[in-house]
């Protein structure tokens, strides 16, 4: 719960400092610029409202690491994945995305805080608690913070205790650790296909390389 709020509080922030113009340089995401992942982000907030409101009555059928379903890379042919830039160029200012993301993600901030993490809630037709719902998306957040500073050097990045956990989290999905050497964030982004590792990282990566990338959805 913790990791939640902490990894989700700097990604808003870093959000809320961005300068306008650069709304308009892309983001870690193929295809979307800053402005369509920040409305992203507004959805996935929704989202998490929507979850800890949809109370499951059944056993969980996955945890925080089950959750995720490993993908295929994204074409932006998906209708959602579509969708997105149209809406964020609906907005038409980057202050009513930011007020916006504000708006909507200090409830989702505050209802996690205020939610049993033992509860459990339905979402994506599966069922888990609380807690491991909320573990998940420090995945997301983490990764999602990485994306939207790939191009903006002066941002702030993610907490380093975010990025361990989402490392970890990654981790288990892919069944085996990443090598030692690798920081943190160069794991996560070279995990998840966000950046292609260079000779020396492949030869560091030895035969987990073969298991990469993890396009996780």
């Amino acid at each position: 719960m913790d990791l939640f709020s902490r990894s989700w509080t700097a990604l808003r922030t870093a959000v809320a400092d961005i300068p306008d113009e650069d709304f308009e340089r892309p983001s870690g995401c193929t295809g979307w610029l800053v402005r369509d992942l920040v409305c992203h982000l507004v959805i996935d907030a929704q989202d998490v409202l929507i979850t800890l409101v949809t109370p499951a009555e059944t056993e969980p059928t996955v945890d925080a690491v089950t959750y995720w379903e490993l993908v295929e890379p994204p074409t932006g042919e998906d209708p959602l994945d579509a969708l997105i830039p149209r809406l964020a160029a609906a907005y038409g200012e980057p202050r009513w995305l930011k007020f916006h993301l504000d708006d909507v993600g200090s409830a989702a901030g505050r209802a996690a805080e205020l939610a049993d993490p033992a509860v459990r809630v339905s979402t994506r037709n599966e069922v888990l608690t609380v807690g491991d719902y909320l573990s998940a998306y420090v995945l997301e957040w983490t990764l999602h913070h990485l994306d939207l500073i790939a191009h903006l050097p002066s941002a702030a990045e993610p907490p380093a205790e975010t990025l361990a956990a989402a490392r970890a989290s990654l981790e288990k999905i892919a069944g085996t650790p990443f090598p030692a050497p690798l920081s943190d964030t160069d794991a996560l982004l070279i995990g998840t296909g966000r950046r292609t590792p260079s000779d020396e990282e492949k030869a560091v990566l030895g035969d987990v390389a073969a298991k990469l990338p993890l396009i996780i959805g």
